[in-house]
């Protein structure tokens, strides 16, 4: 152990200031632009078809991607290209619906 201690003086430069913003602030502007982003890209979608089925299915769509968009780095890059395939596979089911209640009709007529 040391018995000898030496004093150092401290020398303090000029203040220097600066401003602090929080990461969660840069989020949450992220997450009310990719709120937007995903408001326009469903309204151009939902009113191409006239189909209810397609729109409830379209809106559930939006939301997955906008949730699995959000978990990566760059959620604004990754959401219209994930709600593309999702809109895809939204009107596949909403379309294969369609064909069930046609043919459970067709059966329950027979």
């Amino acid at each position: 152990m040391k018995t000898k201690y030496r004093k150092i003086p401290a020398r303090f430069g000029a203040e220097t200031r600066f401003e602090v913003e929080p990461a969660f602030n840069t989020r949450s502007r992220e997450l009310a632009t990719l709120e937007t982003l995903k408001s326009e890209l469903l309204a151009h979608h939902a009113s191409a078809p006239e189909n209810q089925d397609f729109r409830a299915e379209l809106g559930h769509a939006a939301a997955e991607a906008a949730a699995l968009a959000y978990a990566t780095s760059f959620p604004l890059l990754f959401f219209p290209v994930l709600f593309a395939e999702k809109a895809e596979q939204a009107l596949a089911r909403a379309l294969r619906q369609q064909e069930i209640r046609r043919f459970s009709a067709e059966v329950l007529l027979a």
